[in-house]
């Protein structure tokens, strides 16, 4: 019965003790890498070759069009699929996750799109959604909610986000807030390594902002943070490394020191390509291409 008791009101012990059930950083060694990883589906190869290391402190940015291979680099990190090629490693460790329990076991949290939140509960609810805290022992065990009101209210607050009213349904919340709740609930968790799944996609530039903000703050407080996005503008401002994917491999690899914000979007927008658009164009009567770039302007490393 005392572990039962144990088990029940420690909901915090869950934080407690992925981070204690972690491997210690061991100087520069990544929390999360891939090498040459790969997926196919059947005849489809969805992802091929990619390498991507994830350090503490650090924002990894992701970047690529639909169709580049980023829903599938997610959901291999996640545990939600396995890898066909290449190896996948956790604190130096080899690892093939069956579920995203048991990459969430590792410190590996995602933060989807949806943000998997119910629209009409409060905002406390959706905090502990899944992991709520109780007191007492069965049959007379019950929702510690004074409890749970209190740990996310300061949780919030450490992230640097004050609400007013913890029991405002959470639909109610702009999609920034939302968007930092959900990241504060993933560090509260235990996470030591973020994914964020496109979470500045259906914002306003306020918003964006907003979420940009939290995600520098989950970077200072030491977590590994991988930012999928296809806006190099937003990635650029808190980005420390940056991986294009084009077609489920990766064309670019490269750390903050050694690329500019117009050569990232050159990449992103695919600089071949655009200029045989430019070509293709130039034979359509009334389109003027001649304040378009020329193809040496846009190939990577051009002056």
């Amino acid at each position: 019965m005392t572990s039962d008791t144990t088990g029940t009101t420690g909901t915090t012990g869950t934080h407690g003790a992925i981070l204690a059930d972690s491997a210690p950083d061991d100087g520069d060694r990544p929390l999360v890498e891939l090498r040459s990883i790969g997926k196919s589906y059947g005849n489809i190869r969805a992802l091929h070759g990619v390498d991507l290391a994830v350090h503490p402190g650090n924002v990894t940015c992701v970047l690529g069009d639909n169709g580049a291979g980023k829903s599938t680099l997610i959901k291999i990190i996640s545990g939600l699929h396995q890898h066909t090629e290449g190896d996948f490693l956790v604190d130096g460790a080899p690892v093939r996750f069956g579920t995203p329990r048991e990459a969430l076991d590792r410190g590996i949290a995602t933060v989807y799109q949806d943000l998997a939140t119910v629209p009409l509960m409060p905002v406390w609810r959706n905090f502990f959604l899944g992991s709520e805290m109780t007191r007492g022992v069965w049959p007379l065990r019950r929702l510690d909610v004074a409890r749970m009101k209190e740990t996310a209210d300061a949780e919030l607050r450490n992230m640097g986000i004050v609400l007013d009213n913890l029991e405002q349904p959470i639909g109610t919340l702009s999609g920034g807030q939302r968007q930092s709740v959900a990241i504060s609930r993933a560090v509260y968790f235990g996470a030591r390594v973020l994914i964020l799944d496109e979470p500045t996609a259906a914002l306003g530039v306020k918003q964006s902002g907003v979420v940009l903000k939290y995600i520098a703050a989950a970077r200072d407080r030491g977590l590994g943070v991988i930012f999928i996005t296809h806006n190099p503008h937003h990635a650029y401002m808190v980005g420390d490394h940056f991986s294009v994917l084009r077609l489920g491999t990766l064309e670019l690899s490269a750390p903050r020191s050694e690329i500019g914000l117009e050569e990232l979007t050159n990449h992103m927008a695919g600089g071949a390509e655009l200029a045989a658009l430019k070509h293709e164009l130039g034979q359509v009567s009334g389109v003027d291409v001649e304040e378009l770039p020329e193809e040496e302007e846009l190939q990577p490393g051009a002056s």
